[in-house]
C-alpha cells in the first residue's frame, strides 16, 4: 500500500545501452543514491526476440526511502528487473508471463520531491533510450505535471495509512473473529468516522 508508479517498456534498439547505464550512473552518483550496473551489453541480434537468457542488461538505482528503480532488461530488450526475472523468468502461465515485464516502485515514502525526480528523469530516459514505453502514476505528476494534484494525492495516500495505522493500534483483531470480519469492522469504523468529519 502506497503510491506508486507503474511502467513497461523496451529498449530502443537504435540507443546505447552503456550510454544510458553512464547517464544514470551519473545521476544515482550526483545525488548519492545506490545502484547496481548488470551486463552492460546486449548480445549480438538478441533485441526483439522472443527468448531471453537469465541475465538482466542495464542499471538499478534507489533513491532515499524508496523502492529500488530498475531501468534493466531482458536479453530480448524487454523491461524486467533481477527479481521478476528470478520468479517469472521460466513461467510457463500467460498470467505470470505478463508480471515478468511490468515494472512497479513505491514513491510513497520518498515523498514529493523524490517522485517528481524520478519522472522527470524517466521522461527524459524514454524519449531517449526505449520505445513502447508506458507509464501509470498514481499520483498522476507524469499525465499532468501537476504539483498541486500530485500532493493531493499524497495527501489521500498518507491519510489512508494513517488510517491503517490508527486502526490496527486503537482496534485490535477480538478473540475467534476472522481477518475477513476483522477488516470489516475497521472498515465500517473508518467510513463512520469520515461522516462525521
Amino acid at each position: 500500500m502506497g503510491l506508486s508508479i507503474h511502467y513497461s517498456g523496451t529498449f530502443n534498439k537504435k540507443a546505447s545501452l552503456s550510454g544510458m547505464i553512464e547517464e544514470v550512473k551519473d545521476i544515482a552518483e550526483i545525488y548519492k543514491w545506490k545502484y547496481t550496473i548488470y551486463e552492460e551489453q546486449f548480445l549480438l541480434n538478441s533485441l526483439g526476440k522472443d527468448t531471453y537468457n537469465k541475465k538482466n542488461y542495464g542499471i538499478s538505482f534507489t533513491p532515499p526511502e524508496c523502492e529500488t528503480i530498475s531501468l534493466s532488461f531482458l536479453s530480448n530488450g524487454k523491461m524486467s528487473c533481477s527479481s521478476r526475472l528470478k520468479y517469472y523468468g521460466s513461467s510457463t502461465k500467460k498470467t505470470e508471463k505478463q508480471y515478468l515485464t511490468m515494472l512497479s516502485v513505491k514513491t510513497q515514502y520518498a515523498g514529493i520531491d523524490i517522485h517528481k525526480l524520478v519522472i522527470h528523469l524517466l521522461k527524459y530516459l524514454s524519449k531517449k533510450y526505449f520505445s513502447d514505453f508506458k507509464m501509470s502514476d498514481e499520483g498522476k505528476y507524469w499525465e499532468t505535471g501537476n504539483e498541486k494534484l500530485l500532493q493531493k494525492k499524497f495527501n489521500q495516500y498518507n491519510t489512508l495509512l494513517d488510517d491503517v495505522s490508527f486502526s490496527l493500534q486503537n482496534y485490535p483483531v477480538k478473540p475467534n473473529e476472522t481477518f475477513e470480519q476483522y477488516f470489516d469492522r475497521v472498515l465500517k469504523r473508518s467510513r463512520s468516522k469520515k461522516k462525521k468529519a
